[in-house]
């Protein structure tokens, strides 16, 4: 397990799923992480190690109080894993699974929450985390992306936004580089959240990770001495297990995809 101990890291988005499993991860390997979200609890985490704090990031100044929190508690900042994501909801409209339709059919405020909530929300995080993290010469951000960047998985909005935040991951970590700060984008496979396992009986999970593996995977490369090689990658989590030698919770080691198999 890698040694994360002494470290600060910040998760966006971990009042359940997958940001509640990196915060976790990231928890079992020793670092201190402030976990955020409308609606988190400390009953969310069984460990002293993760401190939960209430926060919409589509408020500006709601995100600029969390940060500057962690300037005022912990005078540092190595970790930020921006996951927080607002483009899941409402896919059911008037009793209609509207999430496949062609975009001409589609709600607009769908795009919106994607950018907002999505998007916009990784880009204002990353520049709190950013200024702290230039002033002491390392970091680690990561941009919990998808397959949909790239191949057209679901709708146009899901696809585009996947797009930027791979952009974003690109040009912050070009900007970064000689400041020493990595940014990745990170694709999970299937994961089982909340809201998968409710569907669990029409799947097939045979090769899925559960939200603890991305922390495991997010842990494992905050823990490698060559991290800044990695810097504007697009990287596999399954895949990350392969190369870092390690498994989920239930010991199992997923099956990295490929774009031709999602």
């Amino acid at each position: 397990m890698p040694d994360l101990d002494g470290r600060v890291a910040v998760v966006t988005g971990a009042s359940r799923g997958v940001g509640r499993g990196v915060a976790l991860g990231l928890a079992e390997a020793g670092a201190i992480v402030y976990a955020t979200g409308r609606s988190i609890s400390k009953e969310a985490f069984a460990t002293d190690k993760i401190i939960p704090v209430r926060c919409d990031h589509t408020n500006d100044r709601e995100v600029e109080a969390v940060f500057q929190r962690i300037s005022d508690e912990q005078e540092r900042l190595d970790i930020l894993v921006n996951n927080v994501w607002g483009g899941y909801a409402g896919m059911v409209e008037s009793g209609e699974f509207t999430w496949p339709r062609p975009f001409w059919e589609q709600p607009l405020w769908r795009w919106d929450a994607m950018f907002q909530a999505g998007v916009r929300a990784h880009y204002v995080a990353g520049i709190h985390a950013a200024r702290t993290m230039v002033k002491q010469g390392s970091g680690l951000i990561v941009n919990i992306s998808f397959w949909a960047a790239q191949k057209h998985i679901g709708n146009v909005a899901y696809g585009v936004s996947k797009a930027a935040t791979d952009k974003l991951t690109f040009d912050m970590a070009h900007e970064l580089r000689r400041h020493n700060v990595t940014v990745v984008s990170m694709y999970p496979g299937l994961v089982r959240t909340e809201s998968v396992m409710e569907a669990a009986a029409f799947l097939d999970l045979s090769n899925s990770e559960s939200p603890q593996f991305i922390g495991r995977a997010v842990a494992a490369l905050a823990a490698d001495p060559n991290l800044m090689q990695k810097s504007g990658q697009v990287l596999v989590a399954a895949a990350m297990a392969q190369e870092y030698g390690f498994a989920d919770i239930d010991g199992k080691r997923p099956r990295p995809l490929t774009l031709e198999q999602v």
